[in-house]
Formats: structure tokens, sequence, C-alpha cells
């Protein structure tokens, strides 16, 4: 797959954890008890994916009860994530609301005990067991924080895509890339940094222009990279949610071409990184304790996804085709949600330039929700490619 790609820049050396082999087996035992993976042909297709690699290279330095704990958040995201994109619910945001909402009670410690003779979700399972075994390891601002990306990811997700999709709305480079680090999780796996290792940055920490950058620069390295290599994936699929197709379609690139130019800006934002990362360093050397190992988690993502999707077979070209059929693999137990009659879902993604619906004028699912994204708290709005970089 490397050969049919551009060569995405990134000057940070590959790592993995030596604590790998024990979280895949750990990972075999926790979707087992949680429910999470279930049938024959997804536990195929879950181990065939590796996710244990893959925390093993992003997370390089964390010890084995800190890995397993953060790759069961992993596997828990992604799966949730393919119920949200692959399957008929990421067409249907109101079918979603109300387990959202319970997952929403877990993690504020408002749950209520499960329902007269209902079977929970799996992923309401696992969730509490995960928001229990990582609570006692984090201060309140860390959880506020925490709550605050895992909800405006499940929100984003679950009524800003799936209400695009509904409606055949194609989003602004602009709108998609400030979404994009929310419909990625990426916050959510970047604030497990400081679970791994072991501190609390204060908020005057986060709260710091140059924080702010290299966070926002490394989650949109991670984020671009991944729709580079999914990129195939989700033309299968029917995804417009993906940065190339939509520079396929408001610039009416060609595929290489549009490959090409999503490189070039994360080799961007890469450098981005580097100057802030830099600038943070000789401002405060005083917090080098702290901001080392924060800043090299960052680069450890930014790396080790890298190195994972040149290698699963979950992004592979040759293996794409899976994804025409994603009854075979998806589980309705993990959301508890099951299917309805509903016309056959399309096969192919919408035209590079074209057909669907512009977002200009359209409803706006997350507008005026007290629980909607609020770019101001973490994000500057960059808009990299939709604004001063769209002149190219």
């Amino acid at each position: 797959m490397e050969s049919e790609l551009p060569d995405i820049y990134c000057p940070f050396p590959q790592r993995s954890n030596p604590h790998v082999d024990h979280t895949r087996e750990h990972l075999d035992a926790w979707t087992r008890r949680t429910g999470l993976v279930h049938r024959e042909s997804a536990r195929e297709r879950f181990e065939q994916a590796d996710f244990g690699a893959f925390v093993g290279m992003v997370y390089p330095t964390a010890d084995s009860e800190h890995l397993d704990l953060v790759a069961d958040w992993f596997v828990w995201l992604f799966l949730v994530d393919d119920q949200l994109d692959d399957g008929h619910l990421g067409r249907s945001p109101d079918r979603v609301r109300d387990v959202v909402e319970r997952m929403r009670a877990v993690v504020e410690g408002t749950a209520p005990g499960p329902r007269p003779g209902e079977e929970a979700p799996a992923a309401l399972i696992a969730l509490a067991d995960l928001w229990e075994r990582t609570i006692p390891q984090a201060a309140p601002h860390w959880r506020a924080r925490f709550t605050w990306h895992l909800m405006t990811y499940l929100t984003t997700a679950t009524a800003w895509e799936a209400g695009n999709r509904a409606d055949g709305v194609v989003p602004s480079e602009a709108t998609y890339i400030a979404k994009r680090r929310h419909t990625g999780a990426i916050h959510v796996c970047m604030d497990l940094i400081e679970i791994v290792a072991g501190m609390g940055a204060p908020e005057s920490v986060h709260n710091d222009a140059r924080f702010i950058t290299a966070l926002e620069a490394s989650c949109n390295v991670v984020c671009w990279a991944n729709d580079v290599y999914s990129y195939e994936k989700e033309q299968v699929l029917g995804e417009i949610h993906n940065l190339v197709h939509l520079v396929r379609h408001h610039r009416g690139y060609g595929k290489q071409e549009a490959l090409e130019h999503v490189c070039a800006e994360i080799a961007t934002e890469t450098k981005r990184f580097l100057t802030a990362e830099g600038e943070l360093l000789d401002l405060y050397p005083e917090l080098a304790g702290l901001l080392v190992p924060y800043l090299d988690g960052m680069r450890s993502w930014m790396r080790g996804n890298l190195d994972w999707s040149r290698q699963t077979p979950r992004y592979n070209p040759a293996e794409v085709s899976q994804y025409a059929e994603p009854g075979a693999y998806l589980e309705e137990s993990v959301l508890g949600v099951g299917a309805e009659p509903a016309e056959p879902e399309p096969k192919a993604a919408p035209p590079a330039t074209g057909a669907a619906r512009p977002e200009t004028g359209a409803a706006r699912p997350d507008r005026g929700r007290p629980d909607a994204p609020d770019p101001a708290r973490l994000d500057t709005g960059d808009a990299r490619l939709g604004a001063g970089h769209g002149r190219r």
C-alpha cells in the first residue's frame, strides 16, 4: 500500500511498547467479557486489525497496566465508531440518541441501574468498566476535560456526521477540519497521554497558545493521515467525511492530486507542531518535566498512527471489498440498536464533484445544543485547508 500513496513526512522515530503481546491477550479476554466482539466474523476482523500493536506504537512508554487500559479505550472507540460510520445508524441520528445519553450518564455518574428485563448494550457495559478503571487516576479538571471531549465526539458523530449523510450535505473543507478533531476522537486519545505518563497538566498549560497549536497540529496530522489511508475503504462505504474526498469534491482534483495535496498539508502541520514545540520548551524550561513527556506523546501518536495505518489490513486496498457488506462484521449488540427496514445503502461515495448538496444554508444538527462542540474552548479554528491554504 505504501507505494500507491505519496510519502507522508514524519521526522519522528518508530517505536513500540514491549508489553504488546500481553495487551493482545488482554484485549481478547476483555472484548469477550464485555460482549463488544461476539460473532466469529467480527472476531476475525478484530484480530486482523491488531489494535494491540496500534496502541503499542502510539503509547510506547506505557507500563503494562496502562497499556491495557488505553487499549480498551481504543477498541471501544473503534467499535463504536464503526457502528456510527459503516452501518445504517450512520444515517439515522435519532436512533442512537438514547444510547448516547445513557453513555453521558455513565461518565457523569448519573447512570441508573439496568432497565427491567434489559440486556444492556455492550458499549455501555464496557464504558462503565473503562470509567471505573480510569477516574481513580485522574484529577477533577482532567475528568471534566476528558468527559467533554468524549461526549463531543459522540454528539458530533451522531448529530453532525449522521445528519449530513441523511440530508446529503457535503461540508466545506474548513468546517470538516474543525469537526474532524472531534469525530476522530483524537482529543480523547491525547488526553490519555496524561494517564499513561502519570501526570496532570494544569489548565494554564492547556490554555497556552503554543500548547494549543502543538495539540491542534498533531491532531490534524493524525486525522488527515487516517483520511489518506482510509480513503479507499470509505469510498466503498459511500462516506463523504474524508478530507481527500472533500478536496476532490470542492477543488475538482483527481485522486492522485488530492492525495498529494493532503499529504503536503500534513507536512505543513508537522512543521507547525515542531515550531510550537520548540517555542514551548524555550519559554517554559521549568516545565520541561511535564511538557517533554506530553509532547513526546503527541510525537508518538503522529508516528505510531502512520506506522499502524501502513500495515493493518483495515486500510489495505486489497481488503476493502469487505466493507461492501458491513452487516458481515457489525454487531447490533454493541449499541443495542437493531436495523429497521430501509432502502438499500449506497455502495459508493457521492461523486467527487457535483451532485451532493453543499452545507451552505443547511440546518446544522448541533447548532444551539448545550452539548455542541465549542471550538473556542479547544480549537483555534484554523481551517488550514479551507481558508488561507485554499488559495493553492
